[in-house]
C-alpha cells in the first residue's frame, strides 16, 4: 500500500481551499477538469489521471476515486491546515511506475498547489516549491511535444 500525505498551514481557515480547488490548480500540471460542478459523482482529473468524486463536504474535505487503479486521494481542511493524502493499493507495475515518476511528480505538484492556496490566502509561502531536476527530466520525457508543422 503507498500512502503520501501533504499539509500546509495557511495562516488562515483552510475550509474555503478546499473549495477552490480547481480555480487554484497550478496550470504547469494539466487543467484539473471535472464534468460537472464539484460534487458526488463529477468525472474528471488532470493530464492522464482519471478519478471520479466519491465524497464532498464543502469547506471541509473532497475525495477522489482513481478510475483506472486501486487508490483515492483526499483534501481536507482542519482549523488553518489544509491536507491532501493519496491511499492507494497498486499492482506492481504502478508501484514501479510510483517509485519511479510519479511520486516525486505528484509531491511537486501538491506543493505548487499549496503555495498557490497559501499566496491566495495572502501570504508568500515562506519555502516556494522548487522542482527538483529530477521533476525537470521526467516531465521532459514524458511531456507531449507539438507537432510541428511539416514543410513541403
Amino acid at each position: 500500500m503507498i500512502r503520501n500525505v501533504h499539509t500546509r498551514d495557511l495562516g488562515v481557515p483552510a475550509g474555503p481551499f478546499v473549495d477552490r480547488v480547481q480555480e487554484l490548480w497550478p496550470p504547469a500540471w494539466g487543467k484539473q477538469e471535472v464534468d460537472r460542478p464539484l460534487g458526488v459523482g463529477a468525472d474528471g482529473g488532470h493530464g492522464p489521471i482519471r478519478y471520479r468524486c466519491t465524497e464532498f463536504v464543502p469547506g471541509e474535505s473532497i475525495t477522489f476515486e482513481f478510475t483506472a487503479m486501486s487508490g483515492s486521494h483526499t483534501l481536507s481542511a482542519s482549523g488553518d491546515v489544509l491536507r491532501h493524502e493519496l491511499i492507494g493499493n497498486f499492482g506492481l507495475a504502478d508501484r514501479v511506475r510510483w517509485a519511479l515518476a510519479i511520486r516525486w511528480l505528484h509531491d511537486a505538484c501538491l506543493e505548487d498547489l499549496f503555495d498557490a492556496c497559501e499566496r491566495a490566502a495572502g501570504r508568500e509561502p515562506k519555502s516556494p516549491a522548487r522542482w527538483s531536476p529530477w521533476v525537470k527530466l521526467v516531465r521532459q520525457l514524458f511531456t507531449p511535444r507539438k507537432r510541428q508543422p511539416q514543410r513541403t
